[in-house]
């Protein structure tokens, strides 16, 4: 039977204290960040990396920054420990664009109103870089000896794709992630269902592969059309994808994620998601499901969204080259060049190229290890009852830098979402209610507190 010595006494007397001083100015200091602009395009992270180092030069911490190009700033900072692998807290400063003529409060002004904190940032992803940030510093005050090193950063450009901020430093600043063993990022949270509690870990997540469709064709005008044009080319391949419904298939850590699940879905889903290695295989069950539960649907196949559109510059005039952007994004066990050759099949026409934009290599991170381990038993200290379980993401976040150098990566979010919340990510009215932003920095700090204190205990 293990005792709590005096000193460990002191110890979790003194991290109460702390937790309290830190969790009740969260609110308050995301407030201030939402109002710090980073809008990406063009970023400006430089305002949030300044944002930050005022507080670290206020706590007595040291710090460095960097920009990957005017105005993209990048920020971190370590507190030194053992010789145990190293984590870091990493978050990204930019946001995307918000239409002001459709929220109901100023989307830049960080409103504190009705038990929320309202704007730009506040779930994706400053709430969490603020948490963050506020268990780093507690960790600071402490005064502990630590077992490893912690890491604050926080960078640019993640919602363009990271290579101004996470990439940018992985090239040219990879002292910073020398003996890094763990991440936490974004990608993961809690989710009510009925009575329970649900967090999901990010361990893996969907592989962005960014293309563009360019059709060729004679030029014209637009009073005289012709039989065959570059637009009409561009439109029937467009359509052709659109239509394609890619097969079906699971991967482990989806598998784990329904079956785990499965508890919590309506009775006619229910049976479905606990067996959903045959259950892709019932064509009405994944039309209702495409219908009913579109990300869910897409964890089951790769997917390709037409999102951008490009013709002609003036409306007579019938253009030499039209294009269309597409968003694709692939299981993990996926090939990208093989996926390349299946819509060049698809098309079915020569004068139509494919140009990848942009594209990740894949890597799922094992849950067999001592900080999954820590946040199954944080979650159940602040949550009892709460389930833990591992989880896919349809979207990207900038982990797959750090799991391609062999870090252990997870999105994991210290927070109980609203599903209408959730649904304000990149849309109209984002926000975080005063309590999760409390209570998840009281998480942050007692999960550092077990991975990167030494406890005197015997």
């Amino acid at each position: 039977m293990r005792q709590i010595t005096f000193l460990s006494a002191l110890l979790l007397s003194a991290t109460g204290v702390l937790s309290a001083d830190f969790s009740g100015q969260a609110a308050e200091r995301l407030s201030e960040y939402i109002q710090v602009n980073t809008v990406n395009p063009p970023g400006n992270e430089t305002n949030g990396a300044q944002f930050f180092a005022k507080i670290f030069e206020d706590a007595g911490i040291q710090y460095e920054t960097a920009e990957s190009a005017p105005g993209r700033g990048n920020i971190w900072a370590r507190l030194k420990g053992g010789d145990k692998p190293a984590l870091v807290l990493l978050s990204h400063m930019d946001v995307v664009s918000a239409d002001p003529n459709y929220w109901d409060f100023a989307p830049y002004d960080g409103t504190l109103k009705d038990g929320y904190v309202h704007g730009r940032g506040a779930l994706d992803m400053k709430s969490l870089g603020i948490v963050q940030l506020q268990g780093f510093l507690a960790l600071h005050a402490s005064g502990q000896k630590l077992t490893r090193d912690v890491i604050f950063v926080a960078t640019a450009d993640e919602e363009a794709g990271g290579a101004f901020g996470a990439g940018w430093l992985v090239e040219n600043r990879p002292e910073i992630f020398g003996n890094v063993g763990y991440l936490l990022n974004e990608g993961g949270g809690g989710s009510i269902y009925g009575t329970d509690t649900v967090f999901s870990v990010e361990v893996t997540q969907k592989v962005p592969l960014w293309l563009r469709l360019v059709a060729k064709g004679n030029p014209g005008h637009g009073s005289s059309p012709q039989t065959e044009t570059a637009v009409t080319r561009i439109l029937r391949a467009g359509n052709r994808l659109a239509l394609t419904k890619f097969p079906v298939h699971v991967i482990p850590a989806v598998k784990s994620l329904f079956e785990s699940t499965a508890q919590y879905q309506e009775k006619k889903l229910a049976e479905r998601y606990a067996d959903i290695s045959n259950a892709i295989h019932d064509a009405e069950f994944m039309n209702y499901l495409q219908l009913t539960n579109p990300r869910a649907n897409s964890l089951l196949r790769n997917t390709c969204s037409v999102t951008r559109l490009s013709g002609s510059s003036k409306i007579n005039v019938v253009p030499t080259e039209a294009s269309i952007e597409l968003d694709c994004r692939l299981l993990p066990d996926q090939d990208a060049e093989e996926f390349v050759k299946e819509l060049v099949i698809i098309i079915n026409d020569p004068n139509v190229e494919i140009e990848k934009i942009m594209g990740f290599s894949a890597a799922v991170s094992s849950v067999d290890t001592p900080l999954y381990r820590v946040i199954e038993s944080t979650i159940e200290s602040h949550f009892p009852g709460a389930k833990v379980v591992p989880g896919v993401t349809t979207g990207f976040t900038d982990s797959h830098f750090f799991r391609d150098l062999g870090i252990t990566s997870y999105g994991f979010g210290p927070f109980v979402t609203p599903q209408i919340d959730r649904r304000s990510v990149h849309g109209n009215n984002e926000r975080i209610t005063v309590e999760n932003m409390e209570r998840g920095t009281r998480v942050m700090i007692d999960l550092l507190n077990k991975f990167a204190i030494a406890h005197n205990e015997r």
